[in-house]
């Protein structure tokens, strides 16, 4: 039924097929808007780390599974893409705004922007006096857990899941002084996660059209969903998954969530209980009652832990548990595929209570991931430092550099367009032949400069979040001096062919689409299924993007 390539389309040969796709994927009338679908929700999952292959076999292996069971009533799209860079935040990003980071203005949730300054808590951090917004501006965007209330920067984990606050209402948990800066009206103040995204999001549009909104994902940060405006979410319920693990009696201190297989599938059960509760009418803590959200969801760690984390923790019971594939075939190792089967039987959970309260028929179901993970071989795995890129000339004491399997590179903003003394040439250039000198070590396949990002993104020489270099590196490179097995990020088929199912039993017969489809396009999907036009999106507009075919 399935057919996965094998082969690693390249950048040019995607962007090729997303336009073709785009005029033949279009089922909306000329002003965009498309045919009455009658559907009153949509559930959207996020599968984090599921690859297309993972969904093809898992699905011939457990016919009898809910995977298997939304396929049978759906459409599958084996060639489906995330966005490049292939990380979290762009990644969920393009299923709820259609935009690459070229509009949306993300590349990672661990990430830079020149013309903001850092929070509070850095200079407190480091036992320094706080300038405010003095001094040159550029700063790292933690748009993680550093944003959490009780995020403890000794420790780097939070006291507990609640960040600090109340689960459902994601401003007691967010924490105005950990967040960076900006200068308005000659004031210093915080810069929350929405006001980051560039590009409005399906939450503002559904909510504007009077609809309930709901979302559960792994940090509160996630509030960037809202959109904008900051007011596209009813309801974030965001547990907070780089905490201590206060849910496992095996888990030690210091050990989190991700520490083990047992523990990120307790975290993941927390929403999805939340996800239960939004179906039974209450809000995600079942102490109110509340309308069922017309768009609601969440994101499962559960697989991309048990991809990468190489053998059991403290809080698992089974020590002979190892995580990762067994094969290149990708095959689930035996932690893994106790990961896969949580979230099967979770989709259970969810299609049985949608049936209980009558929901099932009105309800279109969409699951897919924020990435993939790579490599998938783990004979392909080649862990390297990525401390070499602090030395490249421009870098200074402002630059910042992130690398999980690809890096992106950001030159001190005040460096990156002046002349080095020491040789007479552009800081840029320096550093550009810096890094090239060192690609064998740093294992660079290809170095995107200003040219290429200008052509792909914008200049990161006019735009504030734009890195000055992304090194795509070989496949299998991933920066780590420990021992996961695989990570995310990048440019390769491992990061990005991820599954993609379109599920509803009104679908009567299954169905694979064999064009090459992204992420993006679920945005529009999602308006386009709840009959809202899929031209409200900035991104449809803009990008061109287009509804998926089914």
């Amino acid at each position: 039924m399935f057919r996965f390539r094998d082969d690693l389309l390249s950048t040019a040969a995607i962007a090729g097929a997303m336009l073709a796709c785009g005029v033949a994927g279009a089922h909306a009338d000329s002003d965009g808007h498309s045919h009455e679908h009658g559907y009153k929700h949509v559930l959207l999952i996020s599968v984090d780390g599921m690859h297309s292959v993972d969904l093809k076999r898992w699905v011939e292996s457990r016919p009898g599974g809910n995977f298997a069971k939304l396929a049978d009533n759906g459409v599958v799209y084996p060639n489906a893409y995330t966005t490049a860079p292939s990380d979290s935040y762009p990644g969920m990003l393009a299923q709820v705004t259609g935009a690459t980071p070229k509009l949306g203005g993300l590349f990672y949730d661990d990430s830079y922007d020149r013309t903001v300054y850092p929070s509070k808590a850095f200079y407190t951090s480091q036992g320094l006096p706080d300038p405010g917004c003095g001094g040159a501006p550029g700063s790292e965007l933690t748009n993680f857990e550093a944003l959490d209330k009780s995020y403890n920067y000794s420790t780097q984990l939070a006291a507990d899941f609640t960040g600090g606050g109340t689960l459902g209402q994601v401003y007691t948990q967010l924490d105005p002084d950990h967040m960076q800066r900006k200068l308005v009206n000659g004031q210093c103040v915080p810069v929350y996660p929405h006001e980051y995204v560039r590009t409005n999001t399906i939450f503002e549009v559904i909510k504007a059209a009077g609809m309930r909104t709901a979302w559960s994902d792994k940090h509160p940060a996630y509030e960037n969903l809202a959109g904008p405006s900051g007011a596209g979410l009813d309801e974030l319920y965001a547990p907070e998954i780089n905490s201590q693990d206060t849910l496992d009696p095996g888990a030690q201190e210091g050990d989190d969530y991700t520490t083990s297989y047992t523990g990120v599938r307790s975290y993941d059960s927390l929403k999805v209980k939340a996800v239960l509760n939004w179906i039974d009418g209450y809000n995600g803590a079942r102490t109110q009652r509340q309308p069922v959200p017309a768009i609601f969801g969440m994101n499962f760690q559960a697989v991309s832990v048990g991809q990468k984390l190489a053998k059991a923790g403290n809080a698992d019971s089974d020590k002979s548990l190892t995580g990762g594939y067994a094969d290149a075939q990708a095959t689930p190792g035996n932690a893994l595929t106790l990961q896969f089967q949580f979230v099967d039987d979770a989709l259970g959970k969810f299609i049985n209570e949608l049936k209980v309260q009558n929901l099932y028929d009105s309800t279109l179901i969409i699951v897919s991931a924020k990435h993939g993970q790579s490599p998938i071989n783990v004979m392909d795995r080649v862990a390297i430092s990525d401390a070499l890129y602090s030395g490249a000339p421009g870098f200074g004491a402002n630059g910042f550099e992130i690398c999980d399997d690809e890096a992106l590179v950001w030159l001190s903003p005040e460096l990156q367009q002046a002349t080095n003394p020491a040789t007479g040439q552009p800081y840029y250039a320096d550093a550009k032949a810096y890094i090239l000198a060192h690609a064998s070590a740093l294992h660079i396949k290809e170095l995107l400069d200003r040219d290429e990002l200008t052509r792909r993104y914008e200049d990161p020489f006019h735009n504030s979040r734009v890195p000055d270099f992304i090194a795509i590196t070989d496949h299998g490179v991933i920066c780590t001096g420990g021992s996961k097995l695989a990570e995310h990020g990048g440019f390769s088929q491992d990061d990005r062919n991820v599954a993609l199912v379109v599920s509803s039993p009104r679908i009567k017969h299954a169905k694979v689409v064999e064009d090459t489809t992204f992420t993006t396009q679920i945005a529009p999907t999602i308006l386009d299924a709840l009959d809202l036009d899929p031209r409200s999106l900035e991104a449809v507009r803009e990008e061109g993007v287009q509804v998926l075919k089914r």
